[in-house]
């Protein structure tokens, strides 16, 4: 496992050095120095703004999700998803550490928090793997990261956010698209999951 992300990450060490290098050649041969700088300081302006616009919002839903677990809402949320993920994570106990983690997590998912559900799923997966007792990740793991990665979002704030920024004037309009593609990606992975639980590794 070790191996192979160490070759993954060579491999796209190679690829944005590749095109980096392609730019400045092409850039040199097209006479567009210039237009390359402009473009490289552009970028890294508009991403330094991007972040600060976004940090606000980041700080303050991880600040409230810390208060929701200190205030006991943590355990009121894995009360109320026993049903559900007794289901999907059936190795866990209810009212367990990954549990309380993996129901705020869902809940920031469903809000559209994608940046401020990051430190859950962290905390989430790390509670998972004191559970595990290989080294490889299990079906609760497995589970977790097709869950948390094909999230059903209810109200994409973290995209609305995005598009009030850039000046839509109905940032929430995507509201049925989302609804529909987060809910098939989240059915489709959950069952590909749930198909593959079985299925010996080699």
């Amino acid at each position: 496992m070790a191996s192979c992300k160490k070759v993954v990450n060579i491999l796209l060490n190679y690829i944005w050095g590749a095109m980096i290098l392609l730019s400045v050649v092409c850039a040199i041969a097209t006479g567009r120095v210039p237009q390359l700088s402009a473009a490289v300081m552009n970028g890294a302006e508009s991403a330094v703004k991007l972040v600060i616009s976004l940090l606000g919002m980041m700080c303050a839903w991880t600040g409230l999700m810390k208060i929701a677990d200190e205030g006991g809402v943590t355990a009121v949320l894995s009360r109320m998803m026993r049903p559900l993920t007794r289901r999907l994570f059936p190795s866990c106990p209810g009212g367990s550490p990954a549990v309380r983690a993996i129901c705020m997590n869902i809940t920031a998912n469903l809000l559209g928090l994608g940046n401020a559900a990051t430190p859950l799923g962290i905390a989430a997966m790390k509670e998972l793997s004191r559970q595990n007792p290989g080294t490889e990740a299990d079906n609760s793991m497995v589970m977790f990261v097709v869950i948390n990665t094909a999230s059903l979002q209810l109200i994409p704030t973290f995209m609305a956010t995005l598009r009030a920024k850039y000046g839509s004037p109905s940032p929430f309009d995507i509201l049925p698209a989302v609804w529909v593609t987060s809910a098939c990606a989240l059915l489709a992975g959950v069952l590909a999951a749930k198909l593959l639980e079985g299925v010996k590794r080699g």
